[in-house]
């Protein structure tokens, strides 16, 4: 299928969170955040390793205390995924979790405390060859800013983000990536934008506490959509109250919604109405579901009749067309016909097939993405 997508990319300095890339011409990353008490490793280290195992390139973990800090360390040597630790209020928390084996340190300016502590940690940092994530929110803006601008503003956010980047200039810190977060997606844009031209950092994106599964993937697609379109955003997280590996889930949706990243297949499927000559619904859910541990890159068009069914299915990888018979399409061409009962699984031995040829030729749909 040609790729009528165009979207360039705002041109930002690349920086490294443990082995990923963010910023200039890297793929944009997922991140998600553990929801585990830290100080138990055991089941921190586990939601991790699901985290991973869903694609997150990223996974970040809340540090409170000291004490966690130090488990910090132990989980860390149970993974391979980047972790960030995420620090508030208590800049010493920042030091020891550098210590500990950090990739990367986020914190608040707005409540990490006074220059000199911002110093050591930016210090530690610099010892450490880790970045810091300048994590700014609506929610926690610094007391001043808050009574001169009466409430969150997109202006309030990007002044809170330029107190903590002139430190970071003043000690020669440059390894360093920003996010600007406010549950109202609105300010989120539009601080996101007013930055986007005053500084060559990459973007971390997020609407954060957007709210459940499905209200909150709608705020945030809406939001890292419109944002993304317009080429902002290096690295990202879909804030939800749910399992996490949804977060990883909807983010890589996201993404591949807008030809950004491909990893894993991309169903293509009809909302069903009374045409149907399948159970399109089931079949969906039925593949979504024994197809989850595959991350390669497939277009799988699923759809109930023959209106829209053959054109769809003809210009995905595989597709199957309700009808009598429902008729296989693979690589745009008629390949069976199947009946309803075995539907859900040939098509699942169609696609692990495809997946196998695509290995064996090295054959990738790799979007191009202009930076610039």
């Amino acid at each position: 299928m040609t790729d009528l997508s165009t979207i360039t990319r705002r041109k930002t300095r690349q920086i490294t969170v443990g082995k990923v890339p963010i910023g200039g011409d890297a793929p944009i990353s997922v991140q998600s955040m553990t929801t585990t008490d830290t100080c138990d490793v055991e089941s921190t280290t586990k939601q991790i390793l699901s985290l991973s195992g869903a694609g997150a390139d990223i996974v970040r973990v809340s540090v409170p205390t000291i004490e966690s800090a130090i488990a910090f360390g132990k989980i860390k040597k149970g993974v391979d995924v980047p972790l960030v630790a995420d620090i508030h209020f208590d800049y010493r928390i920042a030091l020891e979790a550098a210590k500990q084996g950090a990739d990367c340190l986020r914190i608040n300016p707005g409540n990490i405390g006074k220059e000199d502590r911002i110093k050591q940690v930016i210090q530690s940092a610099k010892d450490h060859g880790i970045p810091i994530r300048i994590g700014v929110n609506a929610g926690s803006l610094e007391k001043d800013l808050q009574k001169k601008y009466t409430e969150p503003t997109p202006e309030a956010l990007v002044e809170s983000a330029f107190r903590h980047i002139d430190i970071l200039d003043k000690y020669d810190f440059q390894n360093y990536k920003i996010s600007l977060k406010a549950s109202e997606i609105f300010m989120t844009i539009a601080a996101y934008k007013l930055l986007a031209n005053q500084i060559d950092q990459p973007f971390h994106l997020g609407i954060t506490e957007a709210g459940g599964l499905q209200s909150g993937t709608v705020k945030s697609a809406i939001g890292l959509g419109v944002l993304l379109m317009a080429g902002i955003g290096d690295t990202l997280r879909v804030s939800l109250a749910a399992d996490p590996v949804e977060e990883v889930k909807v983010g890589f949706n996201i993404l591949k919604s807008l030809h950004l990243r491909k990893k894993g297949i991309n169903f293509i499927a009809c909302p069903t109405c009374s045409r149907k000559q399948f159970d399109v619904i089931t079949t969906v859910n039925a593949l979504e579901e024994r197809l989850s541990d595959i991350n390669e890159s497939i277009d799988v068009a699923i759809i109930g009749c023959v209106v829209n069914g053959p054109g769809e299915a003809k210009t995905a990888d595989i597709g199957i067309t309700g009808g009598k018979p429902n008729l296989l399409y693979v690589n745009g061409k008629t390949a069976g016909k199947l009946e309803d009962n075995e539907l859900v699984d040939e098509l699942e031995k169609t696609i692990r097939n495809q997946i196998g040829q695509l290995e064996k030729s090295d054959e990738k749909i790799i979007p191009v993405i202009k930076v610039g």
